[in-house]
C-alpha cells in the first residue's frame, strides 16, 4: 500500500507560483476523501477547466480519512429521507463498483448489531425499521443461535440485526486513486499547501497559501475539521463551529483476533451521535476496539497531550459548545473517564465480548471527527452543503462520508455545474 502512495504522491507539485502567473477555473480545499473525489468527478466533466486541490500536508488523506476504521457503511442507522441515508445506501454501491473496476480490494465481512438486554430490544427493532426503510440490502434479525454462528464469542447477545453487505476497504488508497484519476484527466495537486487568506476582488478569488498565490474563480471547500475556518477566510459567517471529538481505540493482541470474524456494534443510543465502543476487524487483518468520544484541544488533537491553545480557546469561547456541554455533561464525563482508565474500556467492551481482557487490548491509534455544532449546542446529524457567492462549503461531513464519498462528490459536482459559470 504505501507504495502505491509514493507513485502517487511524487508527482504533486510544490512549485511556487504568483497570482499574475497561476489562474484557474475551481479551487478544491482540502485534499481528503470528499476534495478528492469531488476533484475526480469535476475533471470528467468540466474538461475545459482548470481544476486544483490545496492541501495543506505533505500527503494526501492524512486526518479524517486516514484515521478512519475502514468501514464501508451499509445505511442501516440514518434517518429516512437524510443525505446520510441516500447517500450512503448508493454510495456504498458506487464505490463496490469502483473498487471492482480499479481493482482496489475490499471484504464484505459483514455487522452485527447486538441487544445485550431487553431494554434495548425496542432501539433494535427501530433501527431494523430504519434499515429496511434506506433500502439496506440483506438486512435480518436473528437470534443468539444465529449470532454464535456468526460470531461465536458474542455470548451476551440476546439478540441483533445482521448486515451482510457492510465491508472494510482501505480508504487511502481509495482516496489516492480518485487522486490519479483526477490528475490524468489534468488536475494539479498541490501539497504543502496551507491557506492562510482568502480575499475577492471583482469576480475573482485569491487565495494566500504557504507555497504562493492562487487566483480562481470558484472555491469548493472540502477543508474537514477546517471547514469552518475557511468560510470566515471568505468573510463568511458558517453559523457553525467545527468541534473536535477524538476517538481513542485499542488494537487486539495477534493472540486475540481470533475472538472477532468481522464487525461488532452495540445499540446506538439515539440521544447520542456517536455509535458506543465497538470491534472493527481491518483490511489489514487487525482488529480494532473502540473507540470513545472526548473534545480534542485541538483541530487534530490525536492525543491527550496535543493542545492548541488559540483553537482551543476558540471552541471556549463557542456559544454553542457551552450550549452543547449542557445537553451532555454525563455523557462528556463517562467518555472522558473511559479515556483514562483502560478498566473502565475495557468494561465497555465486556459488554459485546465477556472474555475480552484488559490483556487482550494493546495500545492503537486515534481520530479526530470534525463535528460541526450550531449556537444552540445542536450536533449536526446529518451532511450539511451549503452555497454561498462563488463557492460551496462542505460544513459537516461525519461518518459516513467516506462510504458516500462517490455520492457527494457527484452532488457537489451537479451543484458546481448547475451554478458555476464556466
Amino acid at each position: 500500500m504505501q507504495s502505491v502512495k509514493n507513485v502517487l504522491l511524487k508527482d504533486f507539485s510544490n512549485k511556487k507560483y504568483t497570482m499574475s502567473s497561476k489562474k484557474v477555473d475551481i479551487t478544491i480545499i482540502g485534499g481528503g476523501i470528499l476534495g478528492l473525489s469531488t476533484a475526480m468527478q469535476l475533471s470528467k466533466r468540466l474538461t475545459n477547466s482548470k481544476i486544483i486541490v490545496l492541501e495543506k500536508e505533505e500527503n494526501l488523506a492524512v486526518h479524517q480519512t486516514g484515521h478512519n476504521s475502514g468501514v464501508i457503511h451499509s445505511g442501516l442507522y440514518y434517518r429516512p429521507g437524510s443525505q446520510k441515508a441516500s447517500f450512503c445506501v448508493d454510495g456504498a454501491s458506487a464505490l463496490r463498483t469502483f473498487c471492482d473496476e480499479n481493482t482496489i480490494p475490499y471484504d464484505l465481512v459483514g455487522k452485527l448489531v447486538v441487544a445485550t438486554n431487553e431494554q434495548e430490544l425496542n432501539r433494535l427493532d427501530t433501527l431494523l425499521e430504519r434499515g429496511k426503510a434506506n433500502g439496506v440490502e440483506g438486512i435480518t434479525m436473528i437470534g443468539p443461535e444465529q449470532l454464535k454462528e456468526i460470531e461465536p464469542h458474542v455470548t451476551s447477545g440476546i439478540r441483533a440485526i445482521h448486515c451482510p453487505m457492510t465491508g472494510i476497504i482501505d480508504y487511502v488508497l481509495v482516496t489516492n486513486t480518485y487522486a490519479k484519476i483526477f490528475q490524468n484527466n489534468n488536475g494539479e495537486i498541490f501539497s504543502s499547501t496551507k491557506v492562510l487568506s482568502i480575499s475577492k476582488r471583482s469576480n475573482r478569488i485569491n487565495i494566500h497559501t504557504t507555497n504562493g498565490d492562487f487566483e480562481t474563480k470558484y472555491i469548493i471547500n472540502c477543508a474537514g475539521l477546517y471547514a469552518d475556518s475557511i468560510a470566515r477566510k471568505m468573510g463568511i459567517d458558517p453559523g457553525i463551529r467545527i468541534i473536535p471529538f477524538r476517538g481513542e481505540y485499542f488494537a487486539l493482541a495477534d493472540n486475540s483476533t481470533h475472538l472477532v470474524n468481522g464487525l461488532i456494534y452495540p445499540v446506538p443510543d439515539p440521544a447520542f451521535p456517536f455509535l458506543g465502543v465497538h470491534y472493527t476487524r481491518m483490511i489489514n487483518g487487525t482488529v480494532e476496539a473502540g473507540p470513545n468520544a472526548v473534545l480534542a484541544f485541538a483541530q487534530e488533537g490525536y492525543s491527550k497531550t496535543k493542545i492548541n491553545i488559540n483553537e482551543f480557546l476558540g471552541t471556549l469561547m463557542y456559544s454553542g459548545f457551552w450550549s452543547m456541554t449542557k445537553k451532555y455533561w454525563k455523557t462528556g464525563m463517562q467518555e472522558m473517564y473511559r479515556s483514562l482508565s483502560k478498566d473502565a474500556f475495557t468494561k465497555s467492551l465486556q459488554k459485546l465480548l465477556p472474555e475480552i481482557n484488559k490483556s487482550d487490548l494493546v495500545s492503537s491509534g486515534s481520530g479526530v471527527r470534525a463535528q460541526a455544532v450550531d449556537r444552540t449546542g445542536f450536533l449536526l446529524d446529518d451532511f450539511h452543503i451549503v452555497e454561498t457567492d462563488r463557492a460551496i462549503h462542505v460544513q459537516n461531513a461525519p461518518s459516513p462520508a467516506a462510504t458516500s464519498s462517490l455520492g457527494i462528490g457527484n452532488y457537489i459536482t451537479n451543484i458546481a455545474l448547475k451554478n458555476f459559470d464556466l
